[in-house]
């Protein structure tokens, strides 16, 4: 059966930078991609349906509409095709996490029916029908280091990474994307000039700890075990900066290699989610 990953979005920094008269708030974030993924997997169907599994896909299951299903309808609705593909989802990220679970699972989705269903539809058409489903789909649709704008669908290039690890820890609680925006207070933060590369995960910590998540304080505030989860990643062996993602509660460490962020796992107290390793590589 045809398979895509869904690697989780981590936003290395994210910076509220104004709001639109609609009331989104405008953006700017570098987002990369990795250690833990979702899978979405396909085969041929006379109609549409999407089936459940995972550690976390029984969190789903009260959802009217998956954003699977509507990556799905959409893509067919493009081509001008009935929709036909049994869809299977294997859940492995948490629910309402901040690092774009649904966001990444519609772009598998769109990915792999492009594959199966034989359409070749470039990434530039997939990601503008990304975009109706949500902000975050475009990027996920690439799954390779960006910087996003606006309100996240604008992107353009990140600068040159260099080899780092990632370790991701959420204290299974989950965060509603609105709520943490509805309670973040003061003034907007500009967007900062990057350079076009790191030499090395030191520099790349280094000016990233100049920047910030201008999310952290308020969802702090709604769930305050984030603080924890953010005292315990710093103080690790090895952790370079120690950041929430997008609107929480998932933080990270970051390391100078996969190993270290590896070898680091075994500190973490019981119970919290975690997954460590490099970053999911350029598609």
């Amino acid at each position: 059966m045809p398979t895509e990953l869904a690697p989780a979005k981590v936003n290395l920094y994210l910076h509220v930078t104004g709001r639109r008269a609609d009331g989104y708030h405008l953006l700017d974030s570098l987002a990369v991609f990795g250690p833990a993924a979702d899978e979405v997997a396909a085969e041929p169907a006379t109609g549409l349906s999407l089936a459940l599994g995972g550690p976390f896909g029984a969190g789903l299951e009260a959802e009217p509409d998956n954003l699977v299903l509507r990556a799905a309808r959409a893509l067919a609705a493009e081509a001008g095709i009935a929709a036909g593909a049994a869809l299977r989802l294997a859940k492995h990220l948490p629910v309402a996490s901040g690092i774009g679970g649904g966001s990444a699972d519609a772009a598998a989705a769109l990915r792999l029916l492009n594959r199966v269903w034989g359409l070749g539809f470039e990434e530039a058409r997939l990601g503008a029908i990304g975009a109706r489903l949500g902000a975050d789909v475009p990027v996920c649709l690439a799954s390779r280091p960006m910087r996003m704008g606006g309100v996240g669908e604008v992107l353009s290039p990140a600068p040159v990474l260099p080899e780092c690890g990632l370790l991701l820890v959420n204290p299974g609680l989950a965060l509603a994307t609105p709520t943490v925006f509805r309670a973040r207070m003061g003034a907007f933060t500009p967007a900062p000039a990057l350079p076009s590369a790191w030499a090395d995960a030191t520099a790349m910590a280094r000016d990233l700890a100049a920047l910030r998540n201008d999310l952290e304080a308020p969802a702090i505030g709604l769930c305050p075990p984030i603080a924890e989860v953010l005292m315990v990643l710093g103080a690790l062996p090895g952790c370079l900066l120690a950041r929430m993602s997008g609107s929480g509660a998932t933080c990270f460490g970051l390391f100078a290699t996969a190993a270290a962020a590896v070898a680091a796992v075994p500190a973490l107290p019981g119970g919290w989610w975690r997954a460590a390793g490099a970053l999911h590589p350029a598609r």
